[in-house]
């Protein structure tokens, strides 16, 4: 077998393979590349040294039995064997559901998770997103500080456990979206600064230097980043990948990375015959990230629309801290604005960031899919300092009002574990640092953060104490249970009517048209011949439609259609689906 590895600082390097020591060699077509022939089979443990130093894992390595700082194993992709018939499964049209394998089931493992996935197919939801499942220290985190790009986490179950995963989603019909951090590693097990210049001092992020992306050595950091991604979807069979936090890829360059990146992921869809993806969080609202390559954006397919969120959120809970202040001055204008040009700050003036931010979406060159609408998340639940839910803030009427505006709205529908049946769990920030040093860093420095807002330190669970990830573990015993049932009842028929109605998948943003009033806090909304109602008043509202006789879709309490008059009286803190015949 050809062991490689790029080290361009490197004046020797060695290779060590179950127990065996040999000298790698230059490779003369490629600068700055190593490689050496070793016997080896799946399983096999191995490890680079640079100059004599320490054995370190491979860069690229695909699997890390015993951690980030051990050993790497070889894979053999070649030996499983896959289950299920799969072509593929496209995002127009797709309701995501975001999933954190470590705290969806009380074991945490793929497995486990792969035993609930009936219920997510009855859900009716298309795709799971998984959050990111690269190897990371300790056993429980976020893994948003993970590091070996190419890994996956061994107290998941590892690459096996990945693979049956997929496999059973993909036999219920159900595609996999993955999560990926391109824009930093974490702190701890992070060995590439050794094998060479993977980040740069050139640009600063939140997490410390810049993966390096444009300065000397950046072709074979792009290409290390690109290669990954592409050996999810290739080796793995996910479906789609979420690229976390674009807006810290810092690139100068003329062709940004997004673009080369975007432009490899729809080669390897032509290659394999498979519908392929890529979902940005991005905080730029730049239609850019969004809009084809040949229309002169990054040709990335989709992101995340935290202004959606924003809008909903500061509409249902008043909520007017941080990014919420300019929301919550009219929340439903706020809303309307987002429902029919994507973004609210388009270019507006943003108290938040102190300055004027975004630019206007062009509604004739960018689908509605392409914006992922939502009212949670794992950020928005678990940035919070208790992690509480949006069913700890409001009544389970709100709850259903946020569901029908996110499952009828133009964009993408994404739901976050959990959301679904109004869980009364909380999901809040947990950590497992093996280092004593950086865990305490971490819980003093996130306590810390919550004082300047008011928070008592005590009332800012420990991230490195168990039972705050015990906490966050969902109870799969509450969907039986009242007043989760009828709130899982009413997720499932608003995902069956978005799939029912081709009207709620249209493309064209434009076409939404949308009617509302601030002080009697409802909106209602048009698309085709669907009309969405939503009163977030305690009492009853009198909303003009216009539309006689129409036939009720879903509704969360008993409601009358519209007489003649074309005014539907729809009851407080209630939500109806109309369809006109």
């Amino acid at each position: 077998m050809q062991f490689e590895v790029w080290a361009p600082q490197a004046g020797r390097v060695t290779l060590r393979c179950d127990g065996d020591t040999r000298a790698m060699e230059r490779d003369p077509q490629r600068e700055g590349w190593w490689r050496a022939e070793a016997e080896a089979r799946d399983g096999s443990r191995y490890g680079f040294a640079l100059d004599d130093g320490p054995v370190l894992p491979d860069p690229r390595s695909r699997r890390q039995p015993d951690g980030p700082d051990g050993l790497s194993a070889v894979v053999d992709h070649d030996r499983f064997a896959w289950r299920a018939e799969w072509s593929g499964r496209e995002l127009p049209g797709a309701v995501l559901y975001e999933l954190h394998v470590g705290t969806f089931t009380r074991e945490g493992t793929f497995d486990a998770a792969a035993e609930r996935l009936g219920h997510l197919a009855e859900l009716g939801v298309s795709h799971v997103e998984l959050m990111p499942v690269c190897p990371f220290p300790g056993v429980h985190g976020w893994g948003y500080e993970g590091v070996s790009l190419w890994a996956v986490h061994e107290p998941y179950g590892g690459p096996d456990g990945l693979k049956r995963f997929v496999d059973r989603a993909h036999a219920l019909g159900l595609g996999v979206v993955l999560d990926v951090v391109h824009n930093h590693l974490g702190p701890s097990g992070n060995h590439l600064p050794r094998f060479g210049p993977y980040f740069t001092d050139t640009h600063h992020t939140p997490w410390g230097a810049a993966v390096n992306l444009d300065a000397p050595g950046s072709d074979e950091v792009r290409a290390y980043l690109v290669d990954s991604a592409l050996a999810w979807l290739r080796d793995y069979r996910v479906d789609g990948l979420r690229l976390d936090a674009v807006h810290a890829l810092v690139d100068t360059r003329a062709r940004h990375f997004l673009e080369e990146l975007s432009g490899a992921v729809d080669d390897l869809s032509a290659d394999t015959g498979r519908p392929l993806f890529l979902i940005a969080e991005s905080d730029l609202n730049d239609p850019r990230v969004v809009t084809a390559r040949e229309d002169g954006g990054f040709g990335v397919h989709a992101q995340w629309n935290d202004d959606f969120h924003h809008a909903v959120h500061a509409a249902l809970t008043g909520e007017s801290q941080g990014y919420y202040a300019d929301f919550a001055r009219a929340p439903f204008a706020a809303l309307a604005k987002t429902l029919t040009g994507g973004f609210f700050h388009d270019g507006t003036y943003s108290s938040f960031r102190g300055r004027h931010h975004g630019r206007p979406l062009d509604r004739d060159r960018v689908a509605a899919h392409r914006l992922l609408g939502y009212t949670q998340t794992h950020d928005q639940v678990g940035n919070r300092a208790q992690g509480d839910r949006l069913a700890a803030l409001v009544s389970p009427g709100l709850l259903a009002c946020g569901a029908a505006l996110t499952l009828t709205a133009p964009f993408t529908p994404m739901l976050f574990m959990g959301e679904e049946w109004a869980a009364g769990t909380p999901w809040q920030f947990f950590t497992d640092h093996t280092d004593p040093g950086l865990a305490a860093a971490v819980r003093d420095g996130r306590r810390r953060e919550f004082a300047a807002h008011g928070w008592a330190e005590e009332d800012v669970p420990d991230p490195q104490d168990p039972a705050t990830r015990d906490r966050s573990c969902l109870d799969w015993s509450e969907p039986e249970r009242e007043p989760h049932a009828r709130v899982l009842a009413w997720y499932r028929l608003l995902v069956s009517v978005r799939h029912a109605q081709p009207d709620l998948t249209d493309p064209d943003l434009g076409d939404t048209k949308v009617a509302y009033d601030e002080e009697a806090r409802w909106i209602a909304f048009r698309r085709g011949d669907v009309r969405v109602a939503v009163n977030l008043a305690g009492r009853p509202a009198a909303i003009p439609l216009g539309v006689p006789g129409a036939r009720v879709l879903a509704a969360w309490e008993p409601v009358e259609v519209p007489g003649a008059d074309g005014v539907l009286h729809l009851p407080g803190e209630s939500a109806v689906v109309l369809l006109q015949e």
